[in-house]
């Protein structure tokens, strides 16, 4: 059930659209319901929360309830998307995100060992407060719930709370929905009701005790919305560290429920592991990386850098303070340092990317050298285009490489170079504009004008930029 807004959360986004560890607090029940069951979830919003519709119809059927009125107006909505053929529905809030499946399997077991009408979660609650109690008969069973505020003091003392999650009997529900009544003080129509309507059917109604840990009670605010975070990362990092694991402090450690984690990986502190990351077995992530949506071979060194949609090769040394952007592809081997950025670029095994440099839709070939500060500027102010380095190249510090353009197997480029036209193999660029020179030094083919080895006139600093234009800009 997810229809209501949530409004102590003062936020325009729904309650239960609120992330958890980068997925909505909703989906992680609609997880549960369906481990639980086996069967295709059910989802009830309302016109004010056709968010949760747009974010869930590719992942359960979806129920509209044309007013918020209620809990059992809620169910009353999601009943008649319930396939006739089904003998129980399972009904829970959509805002207790830290449900788990096996706890659901065994309140169905609990209610289908008693044939009872209903069988309902309870927490013994540390600090009942202002929740419903649970009052139960002579017998054990649930007499009716009795929420806080018409409570007497006989109810208050029972510490005995209702969890907001339910088996019902099919068929009995079906019969008795429709006379659920409305409140008289808030014209809502709850859910609860049906306790009693059982109990005059004759009917069991049954309750599964747990314990308070905190993580049934369900989320009304931001503050319980981080307490609930706190919980379901300490869930994961023991599980991850059960399986091998090191983080050097787990309380720092932040990994999503989608990341994938080999043995003998090793978090240090403040790192984040986002979305669809793969870190493989022998690997180092070390304090202030961020990783999203990335995957990353074995025995890699990944040191304060960030990596977004990137492949990482094994032993591969990235960082400090680099970047690789989305489409990025890192060869065996290679290693990418201070202030190294990388865009929707292939990098072959070997290849040495130290200092200060950009390269954006390039590939640059096996055990090739980027110098400090080399770029390839591959936006015209329109269109991106390419640059092709060859293996074995040696790219000068300072060079610019102007897209379209390709430097060849084995060639290489002097300090501050401006490369405009093609290299090919093994032949040496140089100045601004760069000309072309032999690997002993004379003019090669289209050298233009001779030139001295840093391609300027004496006494003079090289030009900023090509003769024949402006520098491109390096694209975001």
């Amino acid at each position: 059930m997810a229809a209501g807004l949530g409004t102590r959360m003062r936020s325009r986004l729904p309650k239960v659209l609120h992330p958890l560890l980068g997925r909505p607090m909703l989906a992680y029940v609609v997880d549960a319901a369906r481990e639980a069951t086996r069967q295709r979830p059910v989802v009830v919003y309302s016109p004010p929360t056709s968010a949760v519709r747009d974010a869930f119809q590719g992942e359960a059927d979806l129920a509209l309830q044309d007013e918020p009125r209620g809990t059992g107006d809620a169910l009353r909505a999601g009943l008649a998307a319930v396939p006739e053929h089904a003998s129980e529905v399972l009904a829970t809030n959509g805002d207790i995100p830290l449900i788990e499946a096996e706890l659901l399997v065994e309140l169905i077991d609990v209610r289908r060992e008693d044939d009872a009408a209903i069988a309902l979660l309870a927490i013994d609650a540390l600090d009942p407060g202002r929740l419903g109690r649970v009052i139960r008969d002579r017998s054990g069973f649930v007499e009716r719930i009795v929420e806080a505020r018409d409570a007497d003091e006989d109810d208050l003392a029972v510490g005995e709370v209702n969890a907001g999650i339910y088996v019902f009997d099919a068929a009995w529900l079906r019969s008795r929905i429709g006379d659920l009544l409305p409140s008289p003080a808030t014209g809502e129509i709850y859910l609860t009701g049906l306790i009693e309507l059982a109990r005059r059917d004759g009917r069991v109604v049954s309750a599964l005790q747990v314990a308070d840990d905190g993580t049934l009670l369900g989320i009304n605010d931001r503050s319980e919305l981080a307490d609930a975070v706190h919980h379901l990362q300490v869930r994961i990092n023991e599980r991850h560290m059960r399986d091998g694991v090191t983080m050097d402090d787990p309380s720092t450690a932040w990994i999503e429920p989608s990341v994938q984690i080999d043995r003998d990986v090793v978090l240090e502190p403040a790192v984040i592991l986002r979305g669809r990351t793969k870190v493989g077995e022998g690997t180092r992530i070390g304090s202030g990386s961020q990783v999203i949506d990335s995957v990353i071979g074995r025995d890699c060194r990944i040191w304060a850098s960030v990596l977004e949609s990137a492949e990482v090769e094994d032993e591969v040394e990235i960082g400090p303070f680099a970047h690789l952007r989305p489409g990025s592809s890192i060869g065996r081997g290679s290693r990418l340092g201070n202030y190294a950025e990388v865009k929707n670029s292939r990098l072959e095994a070997g290849v040495q990317q130290h200092h200060v440099s950009y390269l954006g839709d390039a590939v640059v070939g096996a055990r090739t050298n980027i110098g400090a500060g080399t770029i390839t500027a591959n936006y015209d102010g329109k269109r991106k285009l390419r640059t092709t380095i060859g293996a074995g190249a040696f790219i000068g510090v300072d060079t610019m490489l102007v897209a379209p353009v390709s430097v060849g197997d084995g060639a290489r480029t002097g300090a501050g170079a401006v490369v405009t036209r093609d290299v090919p193999p093994g032949t040496l660029a140089v100045g601004v504009p760069a000309r072309l020179r032999q690997a002993d030094g004379s003019s090669g083919p289209g050298s233009g004008a001779a030139a001295d080895p840093t391609g300027s006139e004496p006494g003079r600093r090289p030009a900023a930029g090509p003769a024949d234009g402006p520098s491109p800009e390096t694209g975001p």
